[in-house]
């Protein structure tokens, strides 16, 4: 029994293991750049950020797109990852700006400093980037295509945009607040989440290949039913983390 329960351990703490050193240095290293708000460093064991990246296989060098900025907590970890032989395409859409002046404020600040990230905000049916990707990560917004804004088909399209955009054997990384079974897309608009399956056919059905999910932002206890900024649920949504890789 012993023996036993020895093994079970072992089996156990074996990928938990390998989970954390995967996080190259490169990837703690940018982590700590005293540039970064310590705000935001105060947010990394809940975000996982090392543990993502890590599964996202971002690394110096590569060149990358934030899509849907958001404040830029993730275009000042990728900026230091990447390197000065890298680069960073910190994208926030027209339309949000738009609505809101200051996305524009925030990705300016995002930014600032930064000699290796261009900030783009063109609109959405625009998206374009100077350069082939080796990634594009979207986190917490993927869900925003499917807002009443956009006209019917507006999200694939984007999708296949995004497709073009990376390089052949390029990587698309998506988070984001999980819906129930919602295959029509009313959770997008009506409590900012999306049907994963849902999403995941969308993304598939433009040519990307699905690779695999990480589990580190689920939470079983959130019933998918309430808007992600009610005060009840959030900043612990059930979230997943999709891997998507564009053919060679």
């Amino acid at each position: 029994m012993k023996l036993f329960l020895a093994t079970a351990l072992l089996s156990i703490a074996a990928p938990l293991a390998a989970q954390a050193q995967s996080v190259s240095p490169a990837i703690t290293a940018a982590l700590a750049d005293p540039a970064r708000p310590q705000a935001e460093k105060d947010r990394d064991a809940a975000r996982h950020s090392g543990e993502i990246l890590a599964f996202a296989g971002i690394k110096p060098g590569d060149k990358v797109a934030d899509f849907l900025m958001g404040g830029g907590y993730w275009t000042r970890i990728l900026s230091p990852l990447v390197g000065a032989s890298g680069h960073v395409y910190a994208y926030q859409a027209a339309e949000f700006i738009t609505y809101r002046a200051d996305y524009a404020k925030e990705q300016d600040a995002a930014v600032a400093g930064y000699k290796n990230v261009t900030p783009l905000r063109m609109s959405l049916a625009q998206i374009a980037f100077p350069e082939s990707l080796d990634a594009i990560i979207t986190v917490q917004n993927y869900h925003d295509l499917h807002l009443k804004f956009a006209p019917p088909g507006a999200a694939k399209a984007i999708a296949g945009q995004l497709f073009a955009s990376l390089k052949p054997g390029g990587v698309l990384l998506v988070i984001d607040h999980v819906a129930n079974t919602d295959p029509g897309f009313a959770a997008p608009d009506a409590l900012h989440r999306i049907d994963p399956a849902a999403a995941r056919a969308e993304l598939e059905s433009v040519g990307f290949v699905f690779e695999g999910e990480s589990p580190l932002l689920r939470n079983a206890e959130d019933p998918h039913t309430t808007n992600v900024f009610h005060p009840s649920i959030r900043g612990r949504t059930d979230q997943f983390i999709y891997r998507f890789r564009k053919p060679k």
